[in-house]
């Protein structure tokens, strides 16, 4: 499941993984616990990678679908412990209602060492190649939003 957190500019979430030294940026998106919905996942996610808390969102828009990548050959077997090839994942746009300093990426599991807002038309160069066309297709499921 993933999220595009939008601020008040329209402009889009985006955060520097710790665990790789390339220069990407992604959005936050995570697992679904079992018997978790993914709204509920969502909602968790966020508070758990940024700080930001379910009272500072507002969801706008649910993906009508699920959206899919595939780890390129030379990563399968060595990400996820080598169970899994990719994801399929539901996507949730949702708008900030509150301030740069309500975002605190020093969680207690932190994922990111750094976070900026984005422009949207962006985001596809800025994401690990294989999951360019996933990032185009969460825009276009989000274009009116």
């Amino acid at each position: 499941m993933g999220i595009m957190l939008l601020n008040a500019e329209g402009r889009v979430f985006t955060a520097k993984r710790l665990d790789n030294p390339a220069d990407y940026w992604q959005m936050p998106q995570g697992g679904i616990d079992e018997g978790e919905q993914p709204r509920s996942a969502a909602l968790r996610e966020l508070e758990e990678e940024t700080g930001i808390g379910p009272n500072l969102v507002e969801i706008l828009a649910e993906s009508s679908g699920w959206l899919h990548y595939t780890l390129p050959d030379d990563l399968v077997g060595k990400m996820w412990k080598g169970r899994f090839c990719g994801q399929s994942q539901k996507w949730f746009a949702m708008r900030f209602l509150g301030s740069d300093e309500d975002v605190d990426i020093a969680q207690e599991h932190p994922e990111f060492s750094e976070w900026r807002w984005a422009e949207r038309q962006t985001l596809p160069d800025r994401i690990v190649p294989f999951k360019t066309q996933l990032y185009r297709d969460v825009l276009s499921e989000f274009g009116d939003v």
